[in-house]
């Protein structure tokens, strides 16, 4: 059921950048096919921490590179 909670707590985040998760835009590269620059994707990721009270290393932060991929670290965090 927490699981649940998550996802609907991340699909409100994602949708106040504009990010549907559904379809191809899913799939689709932050940098490359949503032209988010660095810093819009770094407030994504810690409004997602802080939504879900979790926290990714740096490393991992960088590395992701689609909102499902993101979404993926977070919930199994």
């Amino acid at each position: 059921m927490k699981t649940i909670t998550n996802m609907k707590k991340a699909i409100g985040v994602f949708r106040t950048y504009g990010i549907p998760l559904t379809g191809k835009k899913k799939q689709a590269h932050f940098y490359r096919e949503l032209q988010m620059d660095k810093i819009f994707v770094d407030g994504l990721v810690y409004e997602l921490e802080n939504e879900l009270d979790r926290v990714l290393t740096d490393d991992t932060a960088t590395r992701v590179e689609t909102p499902s991929e993101l979404l993926e670290e977070l919930l199994t965090a």
